[in-house]
């Protein structure tokens, strides 16, 4: 029973508990030796511990786990209250700040993964990825601590968004989108976000990723003459307003976007800042021509 215990990670009394209460117990048995867990065990048992850990009642997450042997024993209610707590904002999110903070990158990853699938990029982003990470955030500024938690998350989260992207056979754009981060900005997390969520939309992009110099930024405008540049800089000593005036003066004129705290609007009159991810695939669509 411990080492089950410890493959899914539960204490053994929990084990104890569910066979008492749920009837989730080994179901091998010689004579004259202890019961054993069979795979089909484990396998209900790691479902029950999944469940139970994105909101789901005990009682109902049990019934679902036993489902998998009893495939009748699952009425429509119980799904239809499994699929609920499982696709609640904020169950998911109260369930990916447990796992960021275990440093369960494989459950973070299921969970963001599979979100991505139901719902898209933008939406994903909007009300469950962008929420938690402004807890992490608010989270560190009070402790001062937890910085493993939030590196761990930013390369899961990186790693899940460049996933999700399928090859463009046929963009709908000629010429890509350049995105990038200027200066010594490392804070890559929104253009992955961008970049897949342009890709759902058929919109081929170049990154450029963390700390573009301007010459090579300004070169690239030049030969590839893209619809539109996407800049984004958290803080200021990388939001510098040179470096739109940098950029060389062709023709198309490129939309300039601008996104991150690090910049001073004021100072930037001829690029458009945008305030979230959906506002910056808009002005970019509208810059496709799509």
């Amino acid at each position: 029973m411990a080492a089950v215990a410890r493959r899914i990670g539960v204490a053994p009394a929990t084990l104890r508990t569910w066979d008492r209460r749920y009837g989730l117990g080994p179901s091998r048995h010689a004579s004259g030796s202890h019961r054993r867990y069979s795979e089909l065990d484990v396998s209900r048992l790691t479902l029950m511990r999944k469940l139970i850990s994105t909101g789901v009642a005990p009682a109902d997450a049990a019934l679902t786990a036993v489902a998998l042997k009893e495939k009748s024993g699952v009425s429509k209610e119980v799904r239809r209250k499994v699929t609920k707590a499982i696709d609640s904002p904020d169950i998911l999110i109260a369930t990916l700040m447990r796992a960021a903070r275990a440093l369960d990158s494989a459950l973070v990853q299921e969970i963001v993964s599979t979100q991505i699938k139901k719902v898209g990029v933008a939406t994903c982003w909007r009300e469950l990825i962008s929420p938690l990470l402004i807890q992490i955030g608010e989270n560190w500024e009070k402790s001062n601590g937890d910085i493993e938690v939030e590196h761990m998350l930013s390369e899961v989260l990186q790693r899940t968004l460049r996933v999700s992207q399928e090859p463009l056979s046929k963009p709908i754009n000629t010429r890509p989108v350049l995105l990038a981060c200027p200066g010594e900005e490392l804070h890559t997390l929104p253009l992955h976000a961008l970049a897949a969520a342009l890709s759902e939309q058929n919109i081929e992009v170049h990154f450029l990723g963390a700390r573009t110099p301007i010459s090579a930024l300004a070169a690239l405008v030049k030969r590839a003459a893209p619809p539109a540049v996407f800049l984004w800089a958290t803080m200021a000593s990388n939001g510098d307003h040179k470096i739109v005036s940098a950029l060389p003066k062709i023709r198309p004129t490129p939309r300039i976007l601008l996104g991150g705290p690090g910049w001073q609007v004021e100072n930037c009159k001829a690029a458009t800042f945008v305030t979230d991810l959906d506002h910056a695939c808009s002005e970019i669509t509208r810059a496709v021509g799509a």
